[in-house]
């Protein structure tokens, strides 16, 4: 859509978990997932640290694993991309 995230990579990932969304998010099929109802969960699977590290234990196996495994994602009505939790890999 030809929108700025960030003003870089380095400010993508700097501070304090990563830079604050400040445009919306869409799909491939150019839907905002941020207002559009087929996302109820919004959230930005990662696997990342706070400052944009690779979060080993947290990446769902590699992104191979569908189980009970667990990856770093963020819910992205909270603002800042890389804030995260942990969420079960198999979460839609």
């Amino acid at each position: 859509q030809g929108q700025l995230l960030a003003k870089s990579w380095t400010s993508l990932f700097g501070g304090q978990s990563g830079a604050a969304l400040q445009a919306p998010i869409y799909s491939f099929n150019g839907r905002n997932i941020l207002t559009d109802p087929l996302w109820p969960r919004r959230l930005a699977w990662h696997g990342s640290t706070p400052r944009g590290g690779h979060a080993r234990r947290w990446d769902c196996q590699g992104w191979r694993s569908s189980g009970t495994a667990e990856g770093m994602a963020t819910g992205l009505d909270e603002g800042r991309l890389l804030a995260g939790q942990r969420h079960n890999c198999s979460t839609p």
